[in-house]
């Protein structure tokens, strides 16, 4: 007797670890990965944890650095275009990269005044020495040093496109890892000078330039000179360079590339667009004009139509 009810526990352990077993494994397989650059990881954060309130039985991840496998990718408009055949973008917003300094640095002091327009922060940045005859050389540029990123996430890529040149073109050094070493390297070298997108420049809870950083001076209309100065917060930026381009700002849209038909990934993307981008301003990036939204919400709609 005892040796049947002894069979019988046997039996009972082994189906409930199965049915756990088989849960675990589908529950691992039903979770989906973002990867962001770590300037928009917060606002994708925010997606995940939003998101899980109203869709409890569908995991969203953010993926880690090292991570490959991921079902969706946040990406910039200029970034390969190639795997965008391959794939699916979906836009959500805009970042925006504006020139910068250490503050008290320097570098800032050879600066200070300056209002630099496109020409003149081209040749601040980059390697040409085909000068327009209306440009005059400034010679005190040639000791500054210039920190670009060089890895995929790095905005190196937009601040660049921005002035018609080439990330490759650069002058100074190379900075490899995320963007925020950028600001890091400036605060060791009182000649350094950088770029970075407004989240990695503004502190996101009191919505003002971190303490360490000055926005360099660019030459705008006289009623945008404050709005592009370190005395304007963070939002104010946001709604002027909403309203308007200013050309001397790189400004590019941001992404969700994935390659995927399923019904989860389709309802993430469409909720992002109709829920998810009320958090941009909160995270440091732009709005898309609402005629791009509504066009981004009906390619899910088509897109996915058309894979079913």
């Amino acid at each position: 007797m005892k040796k049947v009810v002894l069979a019988i526990a046997v039996l009972l352990s082994l189906s409930i670890s199965n049915i756990y077993g088989e849960k675990t494994s589908t529950n691992a397989s039903s979770v989906r990965y973002v990867k962001a650059p770590r300037f928009a990881r917060p606002l994708v954060e925010k997606w995940i944890t939003e998101y899980a309130k109203t869709q409890p039985n569908v995991e969203f991840q953010l993926a880690k650095g090292s991570q490959n496998q991921t079902d969706m990718n946040v990406v910039f408009d200029n970034q390969d275009k190639e795997t965008e055949k391959i794939n699916h973008v979906v836009y959500f917003g805009e970042f925006a990269v504006l020139p910068i300094t250490a503050s008290g640095s320097e570098a800032a002091k050879v600066l200070e005044g300056k209002h630099l327009n496109s020409k003149k922060l081209k040749q601040l940045f980059f390697l040409n020495d085909d000068f327009d005859e209306d440009v005059k050389k400034i010679k005190q540029f040639e000791k500054l040093v210039i920190y670009s990123g060089s890895n995929a996430s790095s905005v190196a890529s937009s601040f660049a496109h921005n002035f018609g040149e080439e990330s490759s073109n650069f002058r100074g050094k190379r900075i490899s890892g995320d963007d925020l070493f950028l600001n890091t390297a400036l605060a060791k070298d009182p000649l350094g000078v950088s770029f970075n997108a407004l989240p990695n420049i503004f502190d996101l809870k009191s919505r003002h330039i971190k303490n360490d950083l000055t926005i360099i001076g660019l030459d705008v209309k006289k009623s945008l000179e404050e709005t592009l100065s370190d005395k304007v917060t963070l939002d104010e930026l946001l709604l002027t360079l909403e309203n308007g381009k200013v050309q001397e700002v790189a400004v590019e849209k941001l992404g969700l590339l994935y390659n995927g038909s399923d019904d989860a990934t389709a309802q993430f993307l469409q909720w992002v667009l109709t829920n998810g981008v009320k958090y941009n301003h909160e995270f440091g990036l732009l709005n898309l004009d609402n005629k791009l939204t509504e066009a981004q919400i009906e390619k899910v709609k088509t897109e996915f139509t058309a894979q079913k």
